[in-house]
């Protein structure tokens, strides 16, 4: 059967997203721009959220030091050895903050990346206390004609686990950056940790009624994973009672309830995240890469009968 977002598959898939857009299947290309971030640079904050390594989800070939240009140049290169069907990319600024500069530090980078003749679009990954007015009029402006998508870090809808992890902003904040941002007619996604410190199972169902509140367009959805070198590491030495970590068969069943109860529209770009071995620390499920995640999760909708959006709007928490 076709589900209400166009195609059999039981959720709304990203690569299906894409494919509606422009016809044809488009690849992310990771670009790292030098940016830092306000949590770290002492603005807010020093350290950055407990959780955070950047280099556990930055590719070898993103170096600041090289152009965004030359980045994209082998980033293609090197997708289009394991994606042949790609014919398209997408720039995705992922590391830091990726809005944290002056306006005329924003039009060379973004002017620059648009430029690529291979280049179908942006998508810009940001915090929700990074952006203003003047950026986002900037962002829709070049979204007339491109595809451009801001993707707010936000990872949970409880400003007590927040706080915990020194994220720097409250759920507020990133209500209004959503808000403002889809007020301009762009694209916006969202990013949430599942499992941090004190959330249990029927918190993180509950909030998806936050999340459906929101005007979003993408969501994310990762595992919590402890990476070396992090203040959350060291907590867990410490504290390693606070932490909890499903096993994988438990942790499909927990997002095949969490999709149940996702608004149909939104689309789901992942639920789960994989980083290189060096960086892990604590529990994982070692080496088990996102295409076999996506399998099993659709086994697994499929054994249940389940499908995305199945209990909204009905959803009550």
């Amino acid at each position: 059967m076709n589900y209400a977002w166009g195609d059999t598959r039981r959720y709304n898939s990203y690569s299906g997203y894409f494919r509606r857009l422009f016809g044809a299947r488009v690849q992310k290309v990771a670009v790292n721009a030098g940016f830092t971030c306000p949590n770290r640079d002492g603005t807010i904050a020093r350290g950055g959220c407990t959780f955070c390594n950047n280099g556990a989800f930055t590719p070898s070939y993103c170096m600041p030091i090289k152009s965004v240009t030359q980045q994209i140049d082998e980033g293609i290169e090197f997708h289009r050895s394991r994606y042949r069907e790609a014919t398209r990319y997408l720039v995705y600024f992922q590391s830091f903050s990726n809005t944290y500069a002056p306006l005329e530090r924003l039009r060379a980078v973004y002017d620059e990346a648009l430029a690529h003749p291979a280049v179908a679009g942006i998508v810009v990954g940001t915090r929700p206390d990074c952006v203003d007015a003047r950026k986002l009029d900037y962002f829709a402006h070049l979204a007339r004609d491109r595809y451009v998508a801001l993707e707010y870090g936000i990872e949970s809808t409880s400003d007590l686990t927040l706080r915990a992890v020194n994220r720097g902003h409250d759920y507020a904040c990133a209500v209004r950056a959503v808000e403002m941002t889809a007020e301009r007619g762009i694209p916006v996604g969202a990013h949430f940790i599942l499992g941090l410190p004190g959330e249990s199972d029927e918190m993180l169902l509950a909030q998806t009624a936050r999340i459906n509140a929101l005007p979003l367009t993408t969501v994310k959805f990762h595992q919590l994973q402890i990476f070396r070198d992090t203040a959350m590491a060291a907590d867990y030495d410490r504290n390693p009672a606070r932490y909890r970590f499903w096993e994988l068969e438990a942790y499909i069943d927990l997002v095949v309830d969490l999709l149940r109860r996702l608004r149909p529209a939104l689309v789901v770009e992942r639920f789960a995240s994989e980083a290189p071995p060096r960086y892990h620390y604590g529990p994982n499920w070692g080496l088990v890469r996102n295409e076999r995640l996506w399998s099993l999760l659709e086994k697994r909708l499929e054994e249940r009968g389940a499908y995305q959006g199945e209990f909204f709007p009905n959803f009550v928490p």
